[in-house]
Parts: C-alpha cells; sequence; structure tokens
C-alpha cells in the first residue's frame, strides 16, 4: 500500500525545480519593471502588475495540486472533448471578444482578462498526441497526415483571424512533434527550402533567387548521387520561380506598412538612414531601446532595480514580451545566460523524460510541450535581440500575464502528471 502511494507522488523534481526558478526570478524582473522607483514597494498593490502577478503565482500553486490530483487516464480520454471545448473558446470571441492592441483575443470577466488562445495551444497538443497514438493511425499515410494538420490548422487559422500573429507561428511547433513520430522527411526539405526562397526573394529579387535556385539544381545533378529527371528539375524550379514572385506580391500588395517595415528592417533591405532614424523613433522604438537596455548591462549588470532604462520605462510593454531586455541591463550578460540555461535545460529534460514514456501518447504530448516552448522561447528572445522581426509572444513562465503562466503550467504539468504514471503503464 506504501509502494503503490509513493508512485502516485514520483514526479520529476527535476522539471519542477527548473519551473519554480523561472517563474521566481521572472516575478523578480516583472517587480523591477512595473515599479516605479519613486516609492517603496507594496508587494500587494493590486493595482500594479507586480501584485497581480503575485495573485496569478498563488493560484498556480492551487492549480498545480489539481492537475497532479487528477487520474494522468483523465487527460488521453477527454482529450477530444478539451480541444473542442477550447476551440468553442476561440469562436466564441468573435462575438463577446475585447480587443487589446489591436487582436481580439481576451475575453473581459470584471477586472479580469482570459486569452483562450494561450491555452489553446496545450488542447491542440492533448488532440494531436490522441490522434498519433490512436491505433487505427499511421503518421506515413497522406489520410492521417492531412487529419494531422487540420487539427493543427483550426486553432492556428481561429487565432489568426483574430489578428494575433505571434500566437498562430507557435502552432509550427508541431511540425516536430509530427517528424520525431514519423512524418516524411520531404517535408522538412520543403519547409526549409520554402522559407529560404522566401528569404532570398525579399533580400536580393526574385530573378536572381531563381538565378541561385538554376545554379544549385545544376550543382545537385553533378554531385548528387541520386540524378533528378529533367521534368522533376524544371517542375522544382518552376514552383521555387513562383514562389520567389508570390513572396514578392505578397510582402508589397498585401502586407501591412508596419509589417513591411519589421521585416525590411530585420532584413536590412532599406539603405535610406534618414529612413532607418525614422524607423527607430516609430515601430521600431521598442527594439532599439531594447537593444540598448541589453548592451547596457554589460557582464553582470547594473544591478536589481538599478536598471536606469528599465526603471525610466524607455521599452514599452517591458513587463511582458520585453521582460527579457529588464534581465539583460540589470543582471547582465550572467543573468541572461542563467535564463538561457534554465529554458534549454527544461527543454531538454522533457525531452528526455518524453523518450522514457511507455505509451505513444505520453511521448507525443511530451514533444508536443517541448516543441510549444521551444518556439515561444526561440521567438521571444530572438525579437528582443533583433535576431527575428517584432511578433509578439510572451517568455513562458517568465513574462507578466495570468493567461500564459496559467496555460503554461497547465501544458507542462499534465506532462509531469503523465510521467509520474509511466510505472502504471507497464
Amino acid at each position: 500500500m506504501v509502494r503503490e502511494t509513493n508512485r502516485h507522488f514520483k514526479f520529476d523534481w527535476v522539471t519542477i525545480i527548473i519551473f519554480l526558478l523561472l517563474v521566481g526570478f521572472g516575478y523578480l524582473n516583472i517587480l523591477s519593471a512595473s515599479h516605479s522607483g519613486s516609492s517603496a514597494i507594496d508587494y500587494f498593490d493590486f493595482s500594479q502588475p507586480y501584485g497581480k502577478q503575485l495573485i496569478f503565482i498563488f493560484l498556480t500553486f492551487g492549480l498545480i495540486i489539481v492537475l497532479l490530483a487528477i487520474d494522468a487516464k483523465f487527460y488521453e480520454r477527454f482529450s477530444s472533448i478539451i480541444y473542442i471545448v477550447s476551440m468553442l473558446s476561440l469562436v466564441g470571441l468573435f462575438l463577446f471578444g475585447k480587443n487589446v492592441n489591436g487582436a481580439t483575443s481576451w475575453y473581459a470577466i470584471g477586472g479580469l482578462t482570459i486569452q483562450p488562445s494561450e491555452f489553446a495551444k496545450m488542447a491542440t497538443a492533448l488532440a494531436v498526441a490522441k490522434h498519433v497514438s490512436d491505433l487505427n493511425t499511421n503518421i506515413n499515410t497522406l489520410k492521417d497526415q492531412i487529419k494531422a494538420f487540420v487539427i493543427i490548422a483550426i486553432p492556428a487559422i481561429l487565432v489568426l483571424l483574430q489578428n494575433d500573429t505571434g500566437s498562430t507561428i507557435v502552432y509550427g511547433a508541431f511540425f516536430f512533434v509530427l517528424y520525431r513520430e514519423g512524418l516524411p522527411k520531404y517535408y522538412l526539405t520543403i519547409g526549409v527550402s520554402i522559407i529560404l526562397v522566401s528569404i532570398l526573394s525579399l533580400k536580393f529579387g526574385s530573378i536572381i533567387t531563381s538565378i541561385i535556385a538554376v545554379i544549385l539544381l545544376i550543382g545537385f545533378h553533378f554531385i548528387s548521387k541520386k540524378k533528378l529527371h529533367a521534368l522533376q528539375s524544371l517542375f522544382i524550379l518552376l514552383v521555387t520561380v513562383a514562389i520567389s514572385f508570390g513572396i514578392r506580391f505578397f510582402y508589397e500588395s498585401i502586407l501591412k506598412p508596419h509589417q513591411q517595415d519589421r521585416i525590411s528592417l530585420w532584413l536590412r533591405l532599406e539603405k535610406d538612414p534618414e529612413k532607418l532614424e525614422q524607423m527607430k523613433k516609430t515601430f521600431a522604438y521598442n527594439l532599439n531601446e531594447s537593444e540598448k537596455a541589453i548592451s547596457s548591462g554589460g557582464f553582470s549588470g547594473r544591478g536589481f532595480m538599478e536598471g536606469t532604462r528599465t526603471t525610466g520605462k524607455f521599452v514599452p510593454e517591458q513587463h511582458t514580451d520585453y521582460i527579457f531586455s529588464t534581465v539583460g541591463e540589470e543582471w547582465g550578460f550572467l543573468g541572461t545566460t542563467f535564463v538561457v540555461v534554465l529554458f534549454v535545460l527544461l527543454i531538454i529534460r522533457i525531452l528526455h523524460l518524453a523518450e522514457r514514456q511507455k505509451t505513444q501518447f505520453s511521448r507525443v504530448y511530451g514533444y508536443g510541450v517541448a516543441s510549444i516552448i521551444f518556439i515561444h522561447f526561440l521567438i521571444n528572445i530572438g525579437m528582443v535581440m533583433g535576431l527575428i522581426p517584432t511578433i509578439g509572444i510572451p517568455l513562458p513562465m517568465f513574462s507578466y500575464g495570468g493567461s500564459g503562466l496559467w496555460a503554461f503550467t497547465i501544458l507542462l504539468f499534465i506532462f509531469i502528471k503523465l510521467d509520474s504514471n509511466k510505472i502504471n503503464e507497464w
């Protein structure tokens, strides 16, 4: 009886400790970024972001207890229902949603706002795991591939229609999950090729990109042992040209001016010094100030609540999407390295645990958790440092916000519960 009871409490404490470190260190930076610095800190001032975040964290511990108390089989049995309810919550935004910063992604309940798109990632991870682990599913067949793509596409499209591009991109994380479970390699080749052709087209133009494609095809013909048929080469070339001209049309005629400017700044397309200076004062203001804040931190940082740009509120949204700039200024290279290492360790740990699962459902879900966290981590830090275009997306378990914190808590601790149950899955 004692042995059986201990099994239920055999949770992976390495993952839990990393989670607590991220939440705790995140709160310190939210406190610094949102406090005015001109008065004593009132931790229970719930009109301030740091006060609200304290409530969110407190409620998170209650949420964790509930998640770990629920039987592990519940998450698999009711994954489809959870997915459907989540999709209905996204649809409901079109009728009852509140617009925040141009995105209709929130429900306003009294003084509290809830963002369903954050929870939809967890629901989609459960649905994908359920579909892929089904005995009748063979991910190598086109029929089951289409079903998987539809499961992922539905929330992605609904979120995109709400003008939340950042959350939409996150659903690309499920490609890694499907690839691990046997998705044919040509999908990876096609995906990488489209991205490269798109970047080259914007950077150098459609004609030069087409010429580069011809050179690569000729080189592949002479180097590779597996020769391409003339018709195959012609088809690849035509598709490349179509994508190249199509992406130029999309960039110039469909994207909004501010979206064009963000891509232009990222790819260094703009050469006019006056235009560049104007960009830094308008839509690129956040990025420009963020880079200055990070660089001013040096090796060890200016010290907790000593960052002049942080306390001076030079970087808008510094307690949410740009929280990493606070880390850079006040904790320096050492602090940013600490955060990066924590995320890398968390992702590696989840992947390690996923490979040890006794059921395919738990393994697929684990890969979903790791992939979602990885995409958020990569995009957020890349955005703050100017390595990728500006995309509004929070740093998991670190940025301010109840929806984000609770959604990632649910996402992670469902997997921790599934992992604790693997002994009983023999």
